[in-house]
């Protein structure tokens, strides 16, 4: 999939991360969340391409980037070191300022970036998702049955890996069955590539390191940027079916968390937006991320 765009490999702090790249046009960052990878803008890379410069790597843990050992309080994979990744990436690539979209764990990534690198990101769309530290501490019932998986992974290790490698792939499949939304709407060439990249025991391990650090440094840094602001422009879009529309209010929630201008709707989705309503959302990102603003 995506064979059209040129591969590459980037080496970071601590990782290597593996991306595609190619277009023509501002460059455009595109980050994927959990349990997928770079493959998840199949269904919109070729036509975003006509307009921008795309950027899509596999975070540090997932896809076919390197996936280190967590280390003891889990920073290697915090948002700001993921963050860090990203940033690194776009320099080795001639990218010292651009535009990024971040979907679930992406998206948090994401708005790590554009807080502690501000001069580097114009413009910051952000799929599905709430701020982090909104969600943890509106936790109720509702929440931590829909979303059991934030405080299953979270456990020490070996719990979560032992559990997720006893059938690693009926857990990637119910992941990503549920949640608002139907599993069918995702390409077989997708699902075997979220298979293959998932189903092993270092890509489980470092996707239970990645929510341990939401559950702990990340929070640490959250509480102490708390009145630090996204400066850029920010759209939101969420599914209407899913999870964060349902429980939280994302216009109100990321209000709080924003400085420039905020615009934002929901659509006719669960949570992978990219691949349930790629034209819708690639209306919204066209519309979006070509508006001038320099």
């Amino acid at each position: 999939m995506l064979a059209q765009f040129a591969t590459a490999t980037c080496a970071v702090d601590g990782a290597t991360i593996h991306l595609q790249h190619g277009g023509k046009g501002p460059p455009l960052l595109l980050l994927h969340g959990f349990p997928q990878t770079h493959v998840i803008w199949h269904q919109l890379a070729d036509r975003l391409a006509e307009h921008f410069t795309l950027v899509m790597p596999d975070l540090r843990g997932y896809g076919d980037s390197s996936k280190p050992p967590g280390d003891a309080d889990h920073a290697n994979y915090s948002k700001r070191t993921m963050a860090a990744d990203m940033l690194a990436v776009m320099a080795q690539l001639g990218h010292a300022r651009f535009q990024v979209c971040g979907h679930d764990r992406g998206g948090r990534v994401a708005h790590r970036l554009a807080l502690d690198h501000p001069d580097a990101v114009r413009k910051l769309m952000l799929l599905d998702i709430a701020p982090t530290l909104t969600m943890y501490e509106g936790t109720n019932q509702a929440f931590a049955t829909l979303y059991y998986h934030w405080f299953m992974l979270i456990q020490p290790a070996p719990l979560p890996e032992t559990l997720l490698g006893n059938n690693a792939q009926f857990f990637l499949e119910g992941a990503l069955g549920g949640w608002g939304s139907s599993g069918a709407f995702i390409d077989p060439l997708a699902m075997a590539e979220y298979r293959r990249c998932f189903c092993t025991p270092e890509a489980i391990h470092a996707a239970c390191e990645d929510y341990r650090a939401s559950a702990g440094i990340d929070l640490v840094h959250d509480r102490a940027d708390a009145q630090r602001k996204i400066a850029c422009p920010l759209h939101l879009i969420w599914g209407e079916h899913g999870v964060v529309g349902r429980l939280f209010a994302p216009m109100a929630n990321w209000q709080e968390k924003c400085a420039g201008p905020l615009t934002g709707r929901a659509i006719a989705a669960g949570h992978f937006i990219p691949e349930q309503q790629p034209d819708l959302l690639l209306a919204e990102m066209l519309a979006f991320f070509s508006r001038d603003i320099d």
